[in-house]
């Protein structure tokens, strides 16, 4: 198998990243993926940043160990402690969440006021406040709201439930109540709760999923490395999870609209 056939490596605190895996399949159907979910040990927001880098690296060596042409960091708050830790530690391409979430939402704002909701440890690191500022040409009002119970909800597949919608609901009052019209949903696992955060925050708020555009990045840097899977056959895709393997795949096929057979859980920390 030559580099170009290797399958893409995706890692996420839980099922959150499969977001991130959904568009990267609808954009490059051909492209073989591996994805881990670190179920067992999320949710990644309420730790030290010296334990997301610790858990991230031992995923990377796991990816490595797969021999995976790219790391796709698909975790915003593993994307904000542990980016530069992986790139500098991985030999192939890494990609990060949070850049392409934060041109996004620079770019659709027209009253330059954008929220931005993410776990503790994504709000408190600030990177998207810098990386929202970097990519606009005007000077944004920037809203931002830790939500960290919305992760235990999307991992219970609660995403549609009146218990996640009251969840919602007090999140996202100082947000509504600031006049925000662009809400950048600055963790993997958010997307999973559209529907409740969509009814909270009403049809003039434009929500933020920078799945799409991590997508888009992820077949710009391979295209540039000529990394590209040439081939035309049906894709690969492997799932494993550091927790249970079959609510793993009860719930991820349910998001994936299409039967997922997980390879099984891994004992991660033997990393």
């Amino acid at each position: 198998m030559n580099s170009a056939q290797l399958p893409i490596g995706v890692f996420d605190s839980g099922l959150g990243g499969l977001t991130v895996l959904r568009a990267i399949h609808e954009r490059l159907p051909f492209e073989n993926t591996i994805y881990f979910g670190d179920s067992g040990r999320t949710p990644y927001g309420t730790k030290s940043k010296d334990t997301i880098i610790k858990y991230s690296l031992q995923i990377a060596r796991f990816l490595l160990e797969k021999k995976v042409k790219m790391i796709v960091i698909a975790c915003n708050t593993a994307s904000s402690y542990a980016f530069a830790a992986v790139r500098n530690f991985a030999p192939v391409p890494v990609i990060e969440v949070i850049t392409p979430g934060a041109q996004a939402g620079a770019a659709a704002t027209v009253n330059q006021k954008i929220g931005i909701i993410g776990t503790k440890g994504t709000v408190s690191s600030g990177v998207y406040d810098q990386a929202v500022r970097a990519a606009s040409n005007d000077t944004p009002q920037i809203f931002q709201q830790a939500c960290p119970l919305f992760v235990g909800l999307a991992e219970e597949g609660w995403w549609d439930h009146p218990v996640s919608q009251a969840v919602a609901d007090e999140y996202l009052l100082p947000l509504k109540n600031a006049g925000i019209d662009t809400l950048i949903l600055g963790c993997t696992h958010y997307p999973l709760l559209v529907p409740v955060i969509a009814r909270t925050m009403g049809e003039s708020v434009q929500l933020i999923n920078a799945g799409s555009k991590v997508a888009a990045q992820v077949e710009s840097v391979l295209a540039g490395q000529m990394l590209l899977n040439p081939g035309t056959e049906a894709a690969s895709h492997s799932y494993y999870t550091s927790d249970d393997a079959r609510q793993f795949t009860e719930l991820g096929s349910v998001f994936m609209d299409r039967t997922l057979h997980a390879a099984g859980s891994i004992d991660i920390e033997r990393y």
